[in-house]
């Protein structure tokens, strides 16, 4: 066998195959054909704000919209600091105003789609990160109309990336089905991995490679990544995403 089948079996192994069985499972359970009228009540992954009297940070995701939800998330940031009465959501949209603060539910369904929660802190771990979270969403460079573009970015996930850097020690990574994470959206083509545990190369959001203790070793192509993790053991295969121990297990 040539080295050039090789490759291209390879390919077909781990990225086309992986998405064709996504694509199956997304049309079974897919919402409905009319996403517009979609359920988007919370799905009930927080407690009431005025019950949650100390501090919280989550960050969440869920399929995105449509035919896309087949290999792509979109993620969201919420935010309450100690003694707050109400959460504060924030996604970054391809419609209306860019940055979004408020749109939809705190854990709201996504067009139907319930989110999984990609990071929790709370009390005084969530208090030390809130002040530079903010920061880092009001810095974001991104959000004139016109910025957001679906792929390779800049869109929601590249936000939320951004976000995410500003507090390393948090060790939180977007999962490898949030397309635009790596976006290289302060200019820099090789930095650390979000969770600071690691390096990543991005070549301009449309290819890469990271390596971390966090995201394991992860090969960007034109979006769709694959991967493994020997630490926590995982594969990862694009639409699919990470498929073993939850990259959270170590997120501090």
């Amino acid at each position: 066998m040539t080295k050039l089948k090789l490759a291209a079996r390879l390919f077909c192994l781990l990225f086309l195959l992986p998405l064709g069985l996504s694509a199956v499972l997304h049309a079974a359970t897919a919402p409905g054909p009319d996403w517009r009228r979609a359920d988007r009540s919370s799905a009930g992954l927080l407690r009431p704000a005025a019950e949650a009297r100390q501090a919280v940070v989550r960050v969440f995701a869920a399929p995105t919209v449509r035919w896309r939800g087949i290999f792509a998330v979109h993620s969201w940031i919420v935010i309450k600091p100690a003694g707050a009465d109400r959460y504060m959501r924030y996604d970054v949209t391809a419609w209306g105003q860019p940055l979004r603060v408020n749109g939809f539910e705190p854990d709201g369904r996504w067009f139907g789609r319930a989110p999984t929660v990609v990071f929790a802190a709370d009390g005084k771990a969530a208090e030390a990160l809130i002040p530079r979270m903010q920061a880092a969403i009001e810095a974001y460079g991104w959000l004139r109309s016109g910025d957001y573009r679906a792929w390779p970015g800049p869109n929601s996930n590249t936000f939320v990336a951004a976000v995410l850097d500003a507090v390393p020690e948090a060790g939180a990574s977007l999962p490898p089905t949030a397309i635009g994470r790596d976006y290289p959206y302060d200019g820099r083509w090789l930095r650390p991995t979000a969770s600071g545990t690691g390096l990543r190369l991005t070549l301009g959001g449309y290819g890469g490679l990271a390596v971390g203790a966090v995201e394991g070793v992860e090969l960007n192509v034109l979006g769709a990544v694959a991967g493994i993790d020997v630490l926590r053991p995982a594969v990862v295969l694009p639409g699919l995403g990470r498929l073993g121990v939850s990259a959270s297990a170590w997120a501090k």
